[in-house]
């Protein structure tokens, strides 16, 4: 979307929304928006990581990393992180989990796949930002997820911003696969974008990882064996009786009520602003995320 394309998006958002009576604040389009607005979470595509302090929710991404995101599930549903921990929790960076002690057993999955850091560009849905940025040609949204394209157009790949849950590896590129995750806990560290293969985000629950103690260790691993946050569980939501999962819907990134977001964003109306910035960087512009009543 161009500059020009996006101020159109812009004004067609606020004239319907508010009928260009003033303009918007980040409250004003989420408390105005409509039911078409939102989308519930695919279940097949949603994991619920359980700690002892309560759930963390993860949105998978498939159509940037379908191989990892289908191993991650077969891992998942071997239960092959039941009973692991958290074992890296690095200020400003990330928390990590896995096997710390390397002795767990794949089954069904793989160890290592080759990266996914990206992909053709072509057929990905991709809402825009006006603004330039210092790592893409372009960034957006696609999905929900926080990406980027070059500037030709032709690649595209997921965004490391707050959030962000991503496959760990060692120096080999393709020495990933799932096995180990962690997630961005600290400022959004877009250096690691296209070097890591990012497999999804947490839509709710990130603060049980960012108040975990970090770890004294080397890249903030837990020296000691006592100080791992135990996993007690991860499920694909839908492998969990209805009853037990949390109904989540997320704010839809390709509808003029988000172009109308991302403005506010911008342009930050709020009466508490007294310097209007007039553009706003990726990993600033938040996705809205509620739960909804259970049926």
């Amino acid at each position: 979307m161009t500059g020009i394309a996006f101020r159109s998006a812009l004004l067609a958002a606020a004239t319907l929304m508010l009928g260009a009576a003033k303009p918007l604040t980040t409250a004003d389009v989420i408390s105005q928006s409509t039911a078409s607005d939102w989308r519930p979470l695919d279940p097949q595509q949603t994991l619920y990581l359980e700690l002892p302090a309560g759930r963390v929710i993860i949105e998978l991404a498939p159509q940037f990393a379908p191989k990892h995101v289908a191993n991650i599930l077969a891992l998942v549903r071997e239960g092959y992180f039941d009973g692991l921990a958290v074992m890296r929790v690095q200020d400003n960076y990330v928390v990590q989990w896995g096997d710390a002690d390397n002795k767990r057993e794949i089954r069904t999955a793989k160890k290592t796949l080759n990266a996914e850091f990206d992909r053709p560009a072509k057929g990905v849905p991709f809402t825009a930002l006006p603004d330039p940025d210092t790592y893409a040609g372009q960034v957006g949204f696609s999905n929900g997820f926080a990406a980027a394209r070059d500037s030709a157009g032709g690649t595209a790949w997921l965004a490391h911003c707050y959030g962000a849950v991503g496959a760990g590896r060692d120096t080999d590129a393709s020495s990933g696969g799932g096995t180990e995750l962690y997630a961005v806990i600290g400022h959004s560290p877009r250096h690691l974008d296209r070097n890591v293969t990012l497999v999804g985000r947490v839509v709710k629950g990130i603060e049980l990882f960012s108040v975990l103690p970090r770890g004294t260790g080397n890249l903030g691993f837990y020296e000691k064996p006592g100080e791992r946050v135990p996993l007690r569980s991860i499920r694909v939501a839908a492998d969990v009786p209805e009853a037990e999962r949390t109904p989540l819907e997320i704010f839809r990134t390709d509808t003029p009520a988000f172009t109308a977001l991302i403005e506010a964003r911008r342009t930050r109306t709020d009466e508490w602003f007294k310097y209007k910035v007039g553009r706003v960087e990726l990993c600033n512009v938040p996705i809205p995320v509620r739960e909804v009543p259970k049926r």
